[in-house]
C-alpha cells in the first residue's frame, strides 16, 4: 500500500504548495474585478451630499458663519449650484462646512472631483499605512477593503464618512505604537459624523488610553469653542435645533429599528445595552488597540439612530482591523463571506442582504468580540501570529 501511495506524495505535496502560492493571486484577481466592477457602475458623480456640503459652506462665507443652519438660503445656494439637482437640509456638524469651504474658490464641479478623489485616497492611503500583514496578502486586504459596493458609493455621493473611517484607521496604527496623544487627535475627525463612530472616543476612556481620550476631548473642546465663537449663540442654537428635528427620511434601514423591528423603549433599552457591552469589552480588550475600536464602531453602528448605506464605509474599517489583528481562520472565514456579501458582484446581482440584514451581521461580529473579551486573561492579547504565506 505504501508502495503505491509514495509515487504520489511529490505530485501532492506540489500541488499543497501551489494552492498556498496561488491562492492569493486568485484573491487578488477577485477583489481587483470587485472594485473594478463597482467603478464601472458608478461612471457619472452626482456628489448630492456633497452638494449640499458646499452650498452650506458658501451661504456661511456669503451671510456670515451664524446662517450656516439657514436652510431656505441653503437650499437657494444648492439650487444656484446645480440647478436640477434635488435640494437637502444641511445637519452636518460645522466642521464639515469649514471642509467644503476650503473648497469654494474652485469651480463647483471641480470642487467635487477634488473632494472625492481626497476622501477616497485618504480612506485608501489609511489602509495601507496602518496594516500589519506583509506581502501579497497585505494588497489583497486593502483593495478588499475600498472594494465593497457602500465605498464608491460614498465617494459617488461626496460624502465625509470616507474621512471617519480613515482616521480610525490610522488612529489604531497609532495606538499600537503608543502615540496616544497623536491618535486622540485624529479621532477628533469623528466629530464630522459623530453618529458612524460615537463610541470610539469612550472606548478609549474605557480602555485606559487617558492620554488618548483627553487629547480628543481637547481638541473635541476646541472644535466646539470655534464654532460657538463663529456661529454665535444663535448659530449654535440652530445646529441643536437641527438635532431635536424628525430624523432624515430612509434612514432606519440600517438601525436597530429596521434590522429587528423593535421600536420605543425595546430600541432605547437595547442601544443602552449595546453601548454598556462595548465599553465593557474595551476594557477587557483593552491590550489589542484594534479589538477595541472595532467593537466600539461596531456598537456606534448598532446604537446609532439613523444611517445610510454610505455609512458602512466604517463597518469596513472595523472588519478590515480585525481581518489584521486576527489572522485566524475562525475569524477570516466568516470575515470573507461577509465581504463576498457586500461586493458589488453580489450587490449587482441581487444576491447580496438588503440594508436590514447589515445590522444583523454587524451583532454577529460584535458577538464575536464579546465572547473573546469574556475570555480574556488579562494577559496581553496583542495581534495573534500571522497565517502562513
Amino acid at each position: 500500500m505504501q508502495s503505491l501511495a509514495s509515487p504520489w506524495r511529490p505530485t501532492i505535496f506540489a500541488l499543497v504548495i501551489w494552492a498556498r502560492r496561488g491562492l492569493p493571486w486568485v484573491a487578488l484577481g477577485i477583489v481587483l474585478i470587485a472594485l473594478a466592477l463597482d467603478l464601472w457602475r458608478r461612471p457619472e458623480p452626482i456628489g448630492i451630499d456633497f452638494h449640499t456640503y458646499e452650498a452650506a459652506a458658501r451661504v456661511a462665507l456669503q451671510h456670515g458663519w451664524p446662517h450656516l443652519y439657514d436652510q431656505a438660503a441653503v437650499a437657494a445656494e444648492q439650487k444656484r449650484l446645480v440647478i436640477d439637482q434635488m435640494s437637502q437640509p444641511f445637519i452636518s456638524t460645522p466642521p464639515v462646512a469649514w471642509l467644503a469651504a476650503a473648497l469654494a474658490p474652485l469651480p463647483y464641479m471641480t470642487e467635487y472631483y477634488v473632494w472625492a478623489v481626497v476622501t477616497f485616497a485618504a480612506y485608501a492611503l489609511a489602509l495601507a499605512w496602518s496594516a500589519t500583514s506583509r506581502g501579497l496578502m497585505r494588497w489583497v486586504a486593502i483593495v478588499a477593503a475600498i472594494a465593497p459596493w457602500w465605498v464608491l458609493h460614498a465617494v459617488h455621493l461626496g460624502q465625509v464618512v470616507p474621512l471617519v473611517a480613515a482616521a480610525v484607521v490610522v488612529a489604531w496604527r497609532l495606538l499600537r505604537e503608543k502615540r496616544d496623544v497623536a491618535a486622540g487627535l485624529v479621532l477628533s475627525l469623528v466629530l464630522l459624523k459623530p453618529n458612524t463612530a460615537f463610541i470610539v472616543p469612550l472606548a478609549l476612556l474605557a480602555s485606559t488610553r487617558y492620554r488618548a481620550f483627553a487629547a480628543w476631548a481637547a481638541a473635541a473642546a476646541v472644535l466646539g469653542a470655534i464654532s460657538l465663537l463663529t456661529m454665535g449663540v444663535d448659530g449654535v442654537s440652530a445646529y441643536i435645533s437641527q438635532l431635536a428635528a424628525p430624523l432624515p427620511g430612509g434612514a432606519s434601514s440600517l438601525t436597530l429599528e429596521g434590522a429587528l423591528g423593535v421600536s420605543g423603549v425595546v430600541a432605547l433599552a437595547l442601544r443602552v445595552l449595546i453601548v454598556v457591552a462595548a465599553l465593557v469589552a474595551a476594557f477587557r480588550l483593552r491590550s489589542s488597540p484594534g479589538l477595541v475600536i472595532a467593537t466600539a464602531v461596531l456598537g456606534s453602528l448598532l446604537a446609532a439612530p439613523y444611517l445610510h448605506g454610505s455609512d458602512l464605509c466604517l463597518l469596513s474599517a472595523a472588519a478590515w482591523i480585525v481581518w489584521e489583528e486576527r489572522p485566524l481562520v475562525a475569524w477570516r472565514v466568516p470575515l470573507a463571506l461577509g465581504w463576498l456579501a457586500s461586493s458589488p458582484i453580489a450587490d449587482a446581482s441581487g444576491l447580496g442582504p438588503g440594508l436590514n440584514r447589515w445590522p444583523l451581521l454587524e451583532l454577529a461580529l460584535l458577538a464575536g468580540l464579546l465572547v473573546m473579551a469574556s475570555r480574556v486573561d488579562h494577559q496581553p492579547i496583542g495581534p495573534a501570529a500571522p497565517a502562513p504565506a
